[in-house]
């Protein structure tokens, strides 16, 4: 099919060039900021991989249940994972730490470095903010939202209410990468158990996951109506495409994707996450007011600063974050697509 995107070139004519800036906010350790993140978050979605798999699952329990060891390492005890037996020993790595009420999330990548009884060892590699578009787009937090609950056998009936995904790839030398997605009810997968698509929608222009995507044809995903315990884990071979009919078929506020990943003959299990039900993530009213999301970003650019052009860019960038706080910018909402 013409529409089928497997190259880097065929990815950047359709969603442009990786921007360069995007780099000066990842740093390759856990610094006094990501240390502060670790240590109010009670919810962490965590992907890993080998040469042969890409698994994803979650993590909760009480807000800093997930602790830094030092500024190159950090520990989850065993018992917080829904499938601890994904961490093995050199097996690839992404996480995504969540904060109840904010926007924004923790992105932390690196690869097993020792596992026991008790604990899996992570050894961090990169470390970044992410912004508050998939959270916002899936009213994650939202009080207003109803909480649905479907069949266990239900499929179209989960598709129907699922608003937030986390989408785990990876590389062929194991760079895994969980990337946030959100979209209303309805619109953020589409399709049955012989087909599932989602939305490529406008988010930290780092395209890693779809990077990845073209050298490693996989993906793994956890759906989840925010609200509730329940999910669904979805694998498959993946393949992007520029299709224009299915491209319409997300259509939100007027704004069409510009790309959509396909999963062919996916392998799907409905379930309800201890994890989740341990973390009550949506019983917190409101993030702690010494975490500032601004902040982060600013010190993380300020880390990788290297002065010139791209730095100034990157400086600009990070005022974003610091409007999600009490009272979200209408801007930036209204720009979400």
């Amino acid at each position: 099919m013409d529409s089928v995107i497997n190259t880097v070139e065929a990815l950047e004519s359709q969603v442009g060039a990786r921007a360069g800036a995007v780099d000066l906010k990842v740093i390759d350790h856990l610094d006094a900021h990501a240390q502060r993140w670790l240590a109010v978050s009670p919810l962490v979605f965590a992907g890993f991989s080998d040469t042969q798999q890409i698994e994803v699952t979650v993590a909760g329990g009480r807000p800093g249940f997930t602790v830094a060891l030092d500024a190159s390492q950090l520990r989850i005890p065993r018992v917080a994972l829904d499938d601890p037996h994904y961490a093995q020993v050199g097996r690839g790595a992404g996480l995504l730490f969540l904060i109840p009420g904010l926007g924004e999330t923790l992105r932390v990548n690196g690869a097993v470095e020792a596992v026991s009884d008790d604990d899996i060892v992570i050894a961090v590699h990169e470390c970044y903010a992410h912004c508050a578009k998939a959270l916002l787009r899936s009213a994650f937090w939202s009080s207003d939202e109803p909480v649905a609950r479907t069949g266990t056998d239900d499929l179209p009936g989960f598709l129907a209410v699922c608003r937030f995904m986390a989408l785990a790839t990876a590389d062929t030398e194991l760079r895994t990468d969980l990337s946030p997605k959100g979209d209303p009810a309805g619109l953020l997968m589409q399709g049955d158990s012989t087909q599932l698509c989602f939305a490529d929608r406008p988010g930290n222009r780092r395209t890693d996951s779809m990077r990845n995507m073209l050298v490693r044809p996989q993906a793994a995903i956890m759906l989840l109506a925010p609200g509730s315990a329940q999910v669904a884990v979805v694998r498959g071979r993946a393949h992007m495409t520029a299709d224009e009919a299915l491209r319409q078929q997300f259509e939100v506020q007027s704004k069409i994707p510009k790309v959509v990943t396909v999963l062919e003959s996916p392998h799907v299990v409905l379930r309800e996450s201890a994890a989740l039900l341990r973390a009550r993530p949506w019983m917190t009213a409101s993030a702690p007011e010494d975490i500032d999301p601004a902040a982060v970003f600013a010190a993380h650019v300020k880390l990788n600063k290297t002065g010139g052009l791209s730095a100034a860019i990157a400086r600009g960038m990070v005022s974003i974050p610091g409007l999600m706080r009490k009272g979200l910018d209408q801007d930036y909402k209204r720009n979400m697509y």
